[in-house]
């Protein structure tokens, strides 16, 4: 009876995490939206680029299919999430691609079109593979891999970061939630006993944690900066 509630307690748990997860992902997945306001506005993409939702869509298609039935068992928040993510990273490209010049109409489509053609190759070949174990594998490290380089762009910005000694290009509230997003997976995979969950996004709350620990020093120290400054400018 106590493995059955021990057992019983794990699988509440990491419900806990999952349904989190899903709040913070949320979070994420409309944060793009004052940029389409602004591009619906001005009837023009400007200089914005559509590769980061062509490579969040790929991304949560890939992540889909490995919480899908067909590949994991007890995975259901991977498919809520990221079918959520896929919709929401599809309408984006839709958007972009009805308000941009026609040389990067054309590039969008023919990108869009090849994730749709990697995803396919993905699905039909994993389901020629019979044994379930290497087939869950197989699109395991697929998805672990996608996971990992997606945790790892940040790293670019943490290094402008470094570089320019500012915030500018970090917001607080898109690190915060990319932190609450992956320590909320981190727990759900660790619950589920799940190493392509919990793997990258254990990547994911590291680099979220380096990233807040940025932001509160550099942004402290601007702010000593800005109080050093004299209160009345002289121009004599």
């Amino acid at each position: 009876m106590d493995v059955f509630a021990f057992h019983g307690s794990f699988s509440m748990w990491k419900d806990v995490a999952g349904i989190a997860g899903n709040v913070f992902a949320f979070g994420l997945f409309v944060s793009p939206m004052p940029t389409f306001r602004r591009i619906l506005r001005n009837k023009s993409t400007e200089q914005f680029s559509g590769l980061p939702y062509i490579y969040s869509l790929l991304n949560c298609l890939i992540c889909l299919w490995y919480g899908s039935p067909f590949i994991s068992q007890r995975n259901l928040m991977l498919v809520t999430v990221n079918s959520v993510g896929a919709t929401f990273q599809l309408c984006y490209i839709i958007l972009f691609i009805m308000h941009t010049d026609k040389k990067n109409k054309m590039r969008m489509l023919v990108l869009l079109l090849v994730v749709f053609a990697v995803v396919g190759l993905i699905v039909a070949g994993s389901l020629q593979i019979p044994d379930k174990l290497t087939r869950w594998y197989f699109v395991g490290f697929l998805s672990c891999a996608s996971l990992v380089s997606m945790f790892a762009s940040p790293l670019f910005v943490i290094n402008l970061v470094i570089r320019t000694k500012s915030v500018e290009f970090m917001p607080f509230y898109l690190s915060l939630s990319t932190f609450l997003l992956s320590g909320s997976f981190l727990l759900y995979g660790l619950f589920n006993s799940d190493a392509f969950v919990y793997t990258p996004n254990g990547i994911g709350t590291v680099l979220g944690i380096v990233q807040l620990s940025l932001y509160c020093y550099y942004h402290r120290s601007s702010v000593e900066e800005e109080t050093k400054e004299p209160l009345i400018v002289s121009y004599v």
